[in-house]
C-alpha cells in the first residue's frame, strides 16, 4: 500500500529522438526526410546511434548497423554525429530545468529527472510544471520533450516512455495499478534483457506480475535485485534527485572505444589504452576523485569476443600508473589468438582524501601539477592542444575526444545521503 503522505512530486524529462532531433533543426531540409545519426564509420562505429519519426516508421532502429537500416529505407539520409553540438543542446536544455528546480539528475545526454517538490507552490502542480517545460523547450529551443510524472523516479521514468513525442504522462498513487502495472516488466527501470529471461520463467510478464510476485522467491532467483525490483513495482522507491553540483557517489570511472583498425600486438594496443587511460585520469579529477585503489580491462577480440579482468592496484591517479596495469591486465587475460578490435578500460575503489605532500620524493607532486596544467590548457583552448607523442602513433585516434564524448550516466541509484 502507498502512503501519500508528504508524497514527492519527481519529474523525468526525456528528449525525443534527441541526436537526429538536433540535426533536423539545424537542417531544416531533412525534417521530411527519414534521418538516422550514425559513428564514425572510418572509425568502425558505423551503428544508428538515433533516428527521427520517419526512419523509426520505416523500421530502423537504434543499434542497428547502417547497411542493414539501409535495407529497410533506401532513402535513408545518414549523419555522422557530432558530440560536442549535443552536449551543447543538452546543457540549454537543463537551463530551463533549473527555472524550476536545483534538484536535477542527469541520466545520460537526453533525459534527467527532476525534484519539483517545493516548487508547486511557485509554479503549481508537477503538470502544470512539466506542460510548461514541454513549451518552453519547443518554443525557445525547437526541440521536443516527453515528461513523465510521478512520486518517485521509477515511476517517473516509466511516464516518460508511455506517451512519445511531445508529451506529459501522469503515473500517481491512485492510478498507478491502472497505468504501471500493465505495462511489461522489461519497461521498468533495471529491467534489461536478461532479467525479463529470468523474469519470465517465473510466469512474470507485466510490472503488475512483479509487484504481486512473492518477495522471497525474487529474492531467492535474482538476489537483492529481486528485492530492488519488487520494490520498484509496488511505487516503494525512495532515492532522491541530486541537486545540481552536488557531490556524486560514483562507484567506477570507465572508457571504452573500437579502434579504427584491429590491433595485432600489445605494442599495437598501447596508444589505445593510453587515450582511455588518460580519460579516465581527467574525468576523476574532475569528479574530486584523486586516486583509485582498482583497476579492470575489457578486450573485445575480432569476433566480438569479450575478455575481462580487474585487481586492485596501487592507489593512483596518474594515467601512467593507470596504462602500466591496463597493458599488465590486457595481456593476461588476451592470448592474441585473434587481434582486438576494442578496448575498455575503468577504475574503482577511490581513495578520495588528498595526497599528503611527502618533501622526499616531490616528483610526484610535480607530475600531478603537470596533470592539472593539462587539464587547464585543454579546457581553455580545446581536448587537442596538448597530445602525448604515444597517442600520435595513430593520427586517427589523435582525432579523438574520448572524455568530451562520453556521457556521464547515474551517480548512484541506490546511494542515500
Amino acid at each position: 500500500m502507498v502512503h501519500t503522505k508528504g508524497v514527492r512530486t519527481i519529474l523525468h524529462s526525456d528528449l525525443n529522438n534527441f541526436y537526429a532531433s538536433v540535426e533536423c533543426l539545424r537542417r531544416p531540409e531533412l525534417r521530411t526526410l527519414p534521418v538516422a545519426v550514425v559513428g564514425d564509420k572510418e572509425a568502425r562505429h558505423g551503428i544508428v546511434l538515433a533516428k527521427n519519426e520517419r526512419a523509426k516508421a520505416a523500421g530502423v532502429t537504434t543499434g542497428e548497423v547502417t547497411w542493414q537500416a539501409r535495407k529497410k529505407c533506401a532513402n535513408l539520409v545518414e549523419i555522422t554525429a557530432d558530440f560536442p553540438a549535443y552536449l551543447r543542446f543538452s546543457e540549454a536544455v537543463s537551463d530551463i530545468y533549473r527555472r524550476y528546480t536545483d534538484q536535477v539528475e542527469a541520466y545520460g545526454i537526453d533525459e534527467c529527472w527532476l525534484d519539483v517538490t517545493k516548487s508547486r507552490a511557485l509554479f503549481g502542480s508537477g503538470a502544470e510544471i512539466a506542460e510548461r517545460i514541454r513549451r518552453e523547450v519547443r518554443e525557445e529551443i525547437g526541440l521536443t520533450v516527453s515528461v513523465g510524472v510521478s512520486w518517485n523516479k521509477v515511476f517517473a521514468k516509466l511516464a516518460s516512455e508511455i506517451r512519445k513525442p511531445d508529451a506529459v504522462t501522469l503515473i500517481t498513487p491512485e492510478n498507478f495499478r491502472e497505468t504501471a502495472w500493465s505495462r511489461p516488466a522489461s519497461d521498468l527501470l533495471y529491467v534489461g534483457k536478461a532479467t525479463a529471461g529470468k523474469l519470465a520463467l517465473l510466469n512474470i510478464f507485466t510490472v503488475g506480475d512483479l509487484a504481486r510476485a512473492d518477495p522471497d522467491l525474487l529474492e531467492q532467483k535474482l538476489h537483492k535485485w529481486g528485492i530492488y525490483l519488487w520494490r520498484f513495482a509496488n511505487g516503494l522507491d525512495e532515492s532522491p534527485v541530486q541537486k545540481v553540483g552536488a557531490s556524486r557517489n560514483i562507484r567506477s570511472i570507465g572508457n571504452s572505444l573500437t579502434a579504427p583498425q584491429d590491433m595485432a600486438s600489445p605494442e599495437a594496443l598501447l596508444p589505445l589504452c593510453v587515450l582511455l587511460c588518460e580519460s579516465v585520469a581527467a574525468r576523476m579529477r574532475e569528479c574530486g576523485l584523486f586516486k583509485a585503489a582498482g583497476l579492470g580491462v575489457t578486450v573485445t577480440d575480432s569476433r566480438l569476443a569479450a575478455f575481462r579482468r580487474q585487481r586492485r592496484i596501487r592507489p593512483t591517479g596518474r594515467t601512467e600508473d593507470f596504462a602500466a596495469a591496463a597493458m599488465g591486465l590486457a595481456e593476461e587475460v588476451f592470448s592474441w589468438e585473434r587481434p582486438a578490435r576494442a578496448l575498455g578500460v575503468w577504475a574503482f575503489d577511490f581513495v578520495r582524501d588528498y595526497d599528503q605532500l611527502d618533501f622526499l620524493s616531490p616528483r610526484a607532486e610535480r607530475l600531478a601539477g603537470l596533470d592539472r596544467t593539462v587539464d587547464a590548457l585543454r579546457k581553455k583552448y580545446g581536448p587537442h592542444i596538448v597530445k602525448r607523442a604515444v597517442i600520435l602513433k595513430d593520427p586517427r585516434l589523435a582525432k579523438v575526444d574520448v572524455k568530451g564524448e562520453h556521457v556521464i550516466h547515474p551517480y548512484g541509484f541506490f546511494h542515500r545521503d
